[in-house]
């Protein structure tokens, strides 16, 4: 949040936000103007070039890297949207994620929170992490409209959801194991 505050757009605070992880992890991407490179593993590299057109533009910045699972989440920005893109480096396999994704202590799921009054998919998803795949596993909607919400992984069965209540000042904590029955199970595909 430091970053952003002086930001002009989402797509800006990206870049902010890129600009420090770029130091952070030198070896891990480059930025030569509107393309974004990302060493793969062993070898190679991911292009994603930004693309500034007023109907259909989009921006890429590297937000993070999942060292355990050797993953990089690239955020992205189209109009007013912004979503994730997890990309596995063994495989250049890319991912499209509706909010930031937040990796499980054991390593086989990863957990979304994309919760809000429009523009958002309004649930909360935990994902199954493999080698070549990532797929949806549990989705849950709340049943009244929350706000601020972020969801962290208490242990690897357990995730912590904080949120602020349709007008409360407040936030709220509410734990959630992933053997829970309010969960909606997602069929694999």
């Amino acid at each position: 949040m430091s970053l952003c505050g002086n930001a002009e757009d989402s797509a800006h605070c990206g870049r902010l936000i890129e600009e420090v992880q770029l130091k952070r992890l030198p070896n891990l991407g480059r930025r030569d103007g509107n393309v974004l490179t990302v060493a793969l593993y062993p070898s190679g590299a991911a292009t994603f070039s930004d693309s500034d057109d007023p109907l259909n533009g989009r921006s890429y910045s590297l937000w993070d890297f999942l060292d355990p699972i050797n993953a990089v989440v690239l955020y992205s920005t189209a109009g007013e949207s912004t979503t994730f893109v997890l990309l596995r480096r063994t495989t250049n396999r890319r991912f499209d994620l509706p909010a930031e994704p937040r990796l499980s202590p054991d390593r086989q799921h990863i957990v979304t929170a994309d919760v809000c009054a429009s523009h958002c998919v309004n649930e909360i998803a935990v994902w199954r992490v493999a080698p070549e795949s990532l797929r949806k596993e549990l989705a849950w909607t709340p049943g009244e409209r929350w706000s601020d919400v972020t969801a962290t992984w208490k242990d690897e069965n357990t995730l912590a959801i904080e949120y602020t209540p349709a007008g409360a000042d407040k936030a709220t904590v509410v734990e959630r194991k992933l053997s829970d029955p309010a969960w909606n199970r997602v069929p694999p595909n």
